[in-house]
C-alpha cells in the first residue's frame, strides 16, 4: 500500500499549558491521509479542526507529538524551516479569501511566485493561466472590490495552487458563499483534484461540502470521534 502523504502521531495541544486558564485543544491525534483525497474534518465549534489544520500547515507546535508530510517530520523545523518547507508543499484557502485589495486578481495571484524569486513577467503568464484555469478569464484585471464572493474565493483558491503544492489546507473555505456557489467551489476542487492530484484537507461546518468529500473526520473535544 501506498504510504500516506500526511501523518499526525498522538498530536496534544494545550494552549495556557500549567495556568488556571489550560485548554486542551487536541488530546493525542492519530491521522493518516493519502495522496489524491478529498478530505473534511468537521465538528462543532471549539472541537479543536482549525487547531488541527494549523498543526498540519506548521503554523504552530503541538505540545507533544509529530506531523510528517512526505515523510518529512516537520514538527521539530525551525521558523525558517518551516517556512520554506509550506512555500514547497503546502497552500492555504481562508474562509475570507485574504486578498490584497489594491492588487488585482493576476497581482494577487503573482505574489506567491515572487515571494519564491520568480522573475515578475513569467509568474504574471503563469497566474493568467491558473486564473483562466479556475473560471476567471474575465476578471484578470478587476480588484477583489469588483468580484462577487465567488469570484474572491476563486482567486484565492487560484493563488493557493500557483505554486503547485502538494497539500491544499482550507478553512472553512466556502463558509461566507451560498450552497449553490459552494457546490461550484467544490465542483472546481475536485476537478482540480481529478487533473492534478492535489490533495485537499478542508476544516468546515457544512455538511453538503462534507458529502462531496472522499472522506469526513469528525472531531469533538479535542478527539477524533469517527
Amino acid at each position: 500500500m501506498a504510504k500516506p502523504i500526511l501523518k499526525t502521531d498522538e498530536l496534544v495541544k494545550i494552549f495556557a499549558q500549567d495556568t488556571p486558564l489550560e485548554v486542551h485543544a487536541l488530546r493525542g491525534i492519530n491521522l493518516e491521509i493519502n495522496k489524491g483525497e478529498i478530505v473534511a474534518i468537521m465538528g462543532p465549534s471549539g472541537c479543536g479542526k482549525t487547531t488541527l489544520l494549523n498543526m498540519i500547515g506548521g503554523l504552530d507546535k503541538p505540545t507533544s507529538g509529530c506531523v510528517w508530510i512526505n515523510d518529512q517530520e516537520i514538527t521539530g523545523y525551525t521558523d525558517h524551516e518551516i517556512t520554506e518547507f509550506r512555500k514547497q508543499n503546502l497552500s492555504f484557502i481562508f474562509q475570507f479569501f485574504n486578498l490584497f485589495d489594491v492588487l488585482t486578481a493576476v497581482e494577487n495571484v503573482t505574489l506567491p511566485l515572487l515571494l519564491m524569486g520568480e522573475p515578475n513577467k513569467e509568474a504574471e503568464e503563469k497566474a493568467k493561466v491558473i486564473l483562466r484555469e479556475v473560471g476567471l478569464s474575465s476578471r484578470l484585471y478587476n480588484r477583489p472590490n469588483e468580484m462577487s464572493g465567488g469570484h474572491r474565493q476563486r482567486v484565492a483558491i487560484a493563488r493557493s495552487l500557483i505554486t503547485n503544492p502538494k497539500i491544499i489546507l482550507a478553512d472553512e473555505p466556502t463558509g461566507d458563499l451560498s450552497s449553490v456557489i459552494s457546490r461550484d467551489i467544490m465542483k472546481l476542487f475536485r476537478r482540480l483534484n481529478e487533473d492534478l492530484g492535489q490533495t485537499f484537507v478542508l476544516v468546515t461546518h457544512s455538511e453538503l461540502i462534507g458529502s462531496l468529500c472522499d472522506r469526513i473526520i469528525k472531531m469533538h473535544d479535542g478527539l477524533i470521534i469517527s
